[in-house]
């Protein structure tokens, strides 16, 4: 893994004798962020965890921030491992998609920061590698492939770090109690359209990640249908 950090490390052991590296680094850190009872991420606690002096992480990440987007590149790349694009490239899309929105629900205390943050890490870039790929072989152009992965993979890291959001088991059976008794009340006078469509209400409050995923593959395989079409009959790029 590329070290963030001077080109030249002096490698020398900690006092529990186990010599740093950053992959060392980003996988204790990422025990501290996981921990029970809320992320405990902090130098002086990376030190302890490490059995190291807390200034040897400055050897190998310019600062706390530099190593949280390394560790976001990290769960990145476990995003694609084992993932091989198949001849159906809407059907791998999807699949794509779906890895990327599980692994930030396995790591919700990092979702936020994988959503809005670039890592510019050979994992984020191998991952946009794949999908703009995926739509390339559909038939877009490349300004269109590259806009419409990003419209694709910003969609799916929102509504998963809207999912990721944690609440506890006592805050989700508040919120349940509360929306339950909103749709009860709904005054069909005031509120005629929700009325119309009481009895759903409770399935309004799931995740919008199935629904709006099959919107997006669906949208992109008529658009590359289209797209197709137009190459086949006129040799040229749709805009």
């Amino acid at each position: 893994m590329a070290r963030a950090g001077s080109p030249r490390v002096r490698r020398r052991p900690t006092r529990t004798g186990v010599v740093l590296n950053p992959d060392l680094i980003i996988e204790a850190a990422l025990r501290l962020i996981e921990a029970p009872g809320g992320n405990a991420l902090t130098v002086r606690r990376l030190g302890v965890e490490l059995g190291a002096d807390p200034t040897a992480i400055y050897r190998y990440f310019r600062d706390l921030d530099a190593l949280l987007i390394a560790i976001a590149d990290r769960l990145i790349g476990e995003t694609t491992v084992g993932f091989v694009p198949g001849p159906d490239w809407a059907a791998s899309l999807r699949e794509l998609g779906e890895r990327v929105y599980r692994s930030m629900l396995k790591h919700p205390r990092l979702a936020q920061l994988r959503a809005v943050r670039f890592t510019a890490g050979p994992n984020e870039l191998r991952t946009a590698d794949l999908g703009v790929g995926l739509l390339l072989g559909a038939g877009f152009s490349p300004e269109q492939a590259l806009l419409h992965y990003r419209d694709f993979i910003d969609t799916v890291l929102a509504l998963a770090a809207i999912d990721a959001a944690e609440l506890t088991p006592s805050q989700q059976q508040a919120e349940d109690r509360a929306l339950a008794r909103v749709y009860v009340s709904l005054s069909a006078d005031e509120y005629p359209h929700l009325d119309a469509v009481r009895e759903h209400l409770p399935a309004a409050v799931r995740s919008a990640f199935p629904g709006v995923l099959d919107k997006l593959i669906y949208a992109l395989s008529a658009a590359g249908g289209q797209q197709s079409g137009a190459q086949a009959a006129g040799g040229h790029q749709g805009q």
